[in-house]
């Protein structure tokens, strides 16, 4: 301890940073990085949240149809609803009609049960000239349309009467919810979404395969070549970043189609007689999407590997391991982190893809981005768009915790 106070108290000594002094650097980088956050925020984190909040998101009943939402809070579910929810629906129905938010409910409700849509406006044009039916409105709305006097009719509109839903999320993963509340898988014609879901993850697992086959050795190369050829070779790796992904597709069309460049070279060559079948099925896909992905699997890779001095080889050999057991117990182990990023990186922009897919793929080769697109765009159905794009994400985030606790996120982002 006194050799300690002597340093420190000795003319020139360092002394160490004080309490203030190292409140204030967090604070400068804070600061620093206090841009960076909020832009991260404004653009990525608030959008994403809302979008994601869409699919537990179930306004559209309670805003059009207010009173019959407050009644079926307060109904058992078993049998008919008393004639005050009779009452309740004929008010909003009078209050809603000929506004846009009645059309809203209509689609909500049609999700749960078909031909909504229609009763709803039918409904609404009978009860506009009517004050006070002497049976009640419970018989009025049944004379109307005998559906009201359905239980399965109400039972629906109870389960999209809440401000917040399972419906979609459930619907995402081929199931919803029954009559009686409980949860029960969705019938065979319509159990889509889990094969999807399952096709997507397995073409972003054999497209991120095939390009860790092929972007290994090639990194590998552009490190060991000679510079002047290793400068051509990476123009080549980056060529596709300078070429748009639409015009990329597209000429991947024209190469493997039947009357395209591939099969007319193997005819003249007399390697096949009849044209094959290279595109607009699995293989066409895969060549596609290896060639765009192929960069984001190389540069990663390829900026560990720099950072690799060879003579951990040669240690290795000089202690007479074998080169082949030398690559695999030491080369091989200190690229992982390179490994791991890039195949991060190329299976998460692979499962996303749309346009590529719709293009080059069959019909059974497309992916949930496909859905996404669909119900986002050509439906307007945002609570199920949304509901796939959470899964997905899900599915996502999960492998990338994987990935990080076998290899480690420092050594995937490169700060260890």
């Amino acid at each position: 301890m006194a050799t300690t106070t002597e340093t420190i108290d000795r003319p020139g000594a360092l002394a160490p940073p004080s309490l203030s002094s190292r409140a204030k650097a967090r604070m400068v980088s804070a600061l620093l990085i206090a841009p960076l956050v909020l832009f991260l925020t404004l653009v990525f984190v608030l959008p994403l949240g809302g979008m994601l909040m869409h699919a537990v998101e179930n306004g559209e009943v309670g805003e059009a149809l207010p009173g019959v939402a407050a009644e079926m809070q307060g109904w058992s579910g078993e049998g008919l609803p008393p004639e005050s929810a009779y009452a309740a629906l004929a008010r909003d129905l009078k209050a809603a009609y000929g506004e846009p938010r009645l059309g809203e409910a209509s689609r909500r409700l049609n999700y749960e049960r078909s031909g909504y849509r229609a009763l709803l406006s039918k409904t609404a044009r009978s009860v506009r000239g009517i004050d006070r039916p002497q049976a009640g409105w419970a018989a009025e709305l049944t004379a109307i349309d005998a559906r009201w006097g359905e239980p399965a009719t109400w039972a629906a509109l109870r389960r999209a009467s809440p401000s917040l839903t399972p419906y979609y999320l459930l619907t995402a993963l081929d199931l919803r919810m029954d009559d009686n509340g409980s949860i029960a898988r969705a019938p065979a014609e319509e159990r889509i979404y889990i094969d999807t879901l399952a096709r997507t993850l397995w073409i972003g697992f054999i497209t991120t395969l095939l390009c860790l086959v092929l972007g290994f050795p090639l990194a590998h190369a552009l490190v060991s070549l000679p510079r002047g050829f290793a400068s051509v070779l990476m123009v080549c790796v980056l060529l596709p970043f300078w070429t748009s992904l639409l015009v990329r597709t597209s000429a991947w069309i024209v190469v493997l189609q039947k009357e395209g460049v591939l099969n007319g070279l193997l005819t003249r060559l007399g390697i096949v007689d009849v044209p094959l079948d290279l595109v607009f099925n699995r293989f066409g896909l895969y060549v596609a999407m290896v060639h765009i992905l192929l960069p984001f699997m190389i540069l990663p890779i390829l900026s560990v590997m720099k950072g690799i001095s060879p003579s951990y080889m040669r240690a290795s050999a000089s202690l007479g391991a074998h080169p082949a057991v030398g690559f695999l117990k030491v080369y091989l182990p200190m690229t992982l982190p390179g490994v791991g990023a890039g195949c991060l990186m190329t299976f998460i922009i692979g499962v996303g893809y749309y346009i590529t897919p719709s293009l080059v793929g069959g019909a059974r080769d497309q992916m949930t981005s496909y859905f996404i697109a669909y119900y986002a765009n050509t439906t307007i159905n945002w609570g199920l768009s949304s509901a796939l794009g959470a899964i997905l994400l899900a599915c996502i985030m999960l492998l990338y915790a994987t990935v990080g606790r076998l290899i480690g996120v420092g050594r995937i982002a490169g700060i260890q």
